[in-house]
């Protein structure tokens, strides 16, 4: 058997060679990539089919047939491999309809040009036979568009293996073997060729089409090995330097091998390329929990921690190993991700919720001191019932005054509860603070004339010295409710005879209101925690007065509310002295001279 069969089998295997990339592809014809290299491929294969019965021919007519039948994938082929080393490389964004159309110019005048050449002879200037070699073969005489589609096509050739060596330089090493091996399969058809036509080989044979056979090698050793038609290495670092989170490649010696774009944002000095080969010590000094969590044996569960270095991050990190496809580990993985807003969230969250269930315990304990608040003057308007009762079959006479003190209790008590009803609805949606102007003065006589039955009934002189037209700027209610609530702990706490006094007055912006009063005073066990708990014990008065001890922590939060402060002086069995302070409305620097009044 001559030698052109055995060459003939060998391009023919190629060709089978080539349908499998085919096949290959077309399962993957989802990727850009794919298209474009398949097509690739199934024009060499053109090419070496055609080659493969053109070697066996021995009449010029059907060598000729064989030629024009290679042309059908000659033309295409660098245009086609050119659009994949763009997608490869990620520069898709060149490729468009009409760039691909002006691509496309010069392969579809060569394919004419091939089938229409004996009208014009300008791609071969003529055809005959040689037969140096021991079989006929074809000679030919290039015209000037021959020569127009080597010098399209090398062209092609040479730009596309600068943007793949680029490539090369720049990539991990992981990608770098994948380069090389389509590099490597790519020369093999161009540089076949290249020797064919500069006649580097003395020899007749095109050698152009087994340049294909070792190019269906590497590409399939690329494709089984590397799957480069899955993801291109390029696309692949894109996708990796696009994780938000950070990940950190090493090697088993703790050296950096890789890591992405939040990596080097999250790390000082990472976003230097010399980083890559460096230990882990050298980058992780400043970040001590993450250098152990990086030394130590990888765990499979999350850790957080504490961000370094001051920056006061929380990050979640884990280790990972990485392993071969023997499942031999090869190296570490660090996952880092930055939970700082949802650490933070979660915070506020906890928090809300505190704030919430604080509020709602307040809102009970409000509901106890109202009760409070107004049972005292129905409990005194029972007592005048009683009396009248009692005196009305007796027929006894100047019932006026009782009457008259009763329906101004009633006429008190009404105005208090329709008052706290109203404030109780405007703050459903939470305990919020309507702060306006009010007078002071106002504030304390209303509180001394619904305290003044209590005080008269043990001989109790209070003494108001707040001026009228002393304006404070607060919520109305709460403002009464701390009085109110300060004049009757002072009434509860003080003996028979004793006295109270209010004044007021302008320091520093805001108003502060002394309470005084000459009772018992606070206990030197209770003094350290009175104004500090949430709740107090309830202490009988001196008349046996009870309470529900819960007066003063709501005083405490209506003048944080309404940004004052509130603090008490107390000598045992001498009395005591609460202070709160009120903001001033704006544009108010002064109170009016002190106006003593007595009740």
């Amino acid at each position: 058997m001559k030698f052109n069969l055995y060459l003939s089998e060998i391009l023919i295997t190629a060709t089978v060679c080539s349908l499998v990339l085919v096949y290959l592809s077309w399962r993957r014809r989802q990727l850009p990539i794919a298209k474009s290299y398949g097509l690739g491929v199934l024009a060499g294969a053109f090419y070496t089919f055609g080659y493969a019965f053109e070697l066996i021919s021995d009449d010029l007519k059907d060598i000729l047939f064989w030629l024009k039948f290679e042309y059908i994938g000659i033309p295409f082929a660098p245009t086609l491999w050119m659009i994949m080393v763009l997608q490869y490389t990620g520069r898709q964004a060149y490729i468009r309809k009409w760039t691909v159309a002006i691509l496309m110019v010069v392969p579809v005048c060569t394919l004419a040009a091939v089938h229409t050449n004996d009208w014009h002879h300008l791609f071969y200037r003529s055809v005959s036979l040689d037969f140096s070699e021991g079989v006929p073969l074809i000679h030919l005489n290039h015209g000037p568009l021959f020569y127009l589609h080597v010098v399209y096509s090398f062209f092609f050739f040479f730009l596309g293996m600068g943007l793949l060596l680029h490539m090369c330089f720049i990539a991990p090493s992981r990608m770098k073997k994948q380069i090389i091996f389509m590099m490597i399969g790519s020369c093999g058809p161009f540089g076949f060729s290249l020797m064919y036509v500069t006649g580097i080989l003395k020899t007749s044979i095109d050698v152009s089409p087994f340049g294909f056979l070792i190019s269906g090698v590497f590409y399939l050793l690329g494709i089984y090995q590397f799957n480069m038609l899955r993801l291109s290495p390029l696309a692949h670092q894109k996708v990796f330097d696009s994780i938000q989170d950070a990940v950190i490649v090493f090697d088993l010696d703790h050296n950096i091998s890789e890591y992405n774009r939040s990596a080097s944002r999250m790390i000082e000095g990472l976003h230097n390329r010399n980083a890559i080969g460096q230990p882990a010590a050298t980058f992780f000094s400043s970040y001590p929990v993450l250098l152990n969590t990086i030394l130590q044996e990888p765990l499979s569960e999350n850790r957080v921690l504490s961000g370094d270095h001051g920056n006061e991050r929380v990050y979640q990190a884990q280790m990972l190993y990485i392993y071969d496809n023997r499942s031999r580990p090869t190296g570490k993985m660090l996952l880092l991700r930055d939970t700082t807003d949802a650490v933070r969230s979660e915070e506020r969250l906890i928090n809300n919720a505190k704030q919430l269930q604080e509020l709602n315990t307040f809102k009970d304990e409000l509901f106890s001191v109202v009760a409070h608040d107004i049972r005292d003057p129905l409990a005194i308007l029972l007592n005048l019932m009683e009396i009248l009762e009692e005196e009305l079959p007796a027929g006894g006479e100047g019932h006026e005054e009782i009457v008259l003190e009763m329906g101004q209790q009633l006429r008190k008590t009404l105005t208090l509860a329709e008052n706290l009803l109203g404030w109780f609805r405007k703050h459903q949606g939470g305990m919020i603070r309507s702060p306006d102007t009010h007078d002071l003065f106002d504030a304390i006589q209303m509180s001394l004339h619904l305290l003044q039955i209590r005080s008269e009934g043990k001989g109790i002189v209070m003494v108001s010295e707040v001026p009228p037209d002393t304006w404070v700027y607060a919520d109305k209610e709460m403002l009464n409710l701390i009085v109110r609530n300060l004049l009757s702990n002072a009434v509860k706490f003080t003996d028979t005879g004793g006295s109270i006094k209010v004044r007021a007055e302008h320091s520093d912006g805001k108003m502060i209101v002394a309470i005084s009063d000459t009772g018992v005073g606070v206990r030197e066990d209770l003094a350290q925690t009175l104004l500090q708990s949430d709740y107090s014990a309830s202490t009988a008065g001196t008349a046996g007065e009870q309470g529900i001890g819960l007066g003063l922590a709501i005083c405490r939060e209506f003048v944080r509310l309404n940004g004052g402060e509130i603090w008490f002086d107390s000598n045992p069995a001498q009395g005591s002295t609460f202070y709160f302070t009120i903001p001033l409305p704006p544009g108010v620097s002064n109170i009016g001279s002190n106006i003593k009044y007595s009740c």
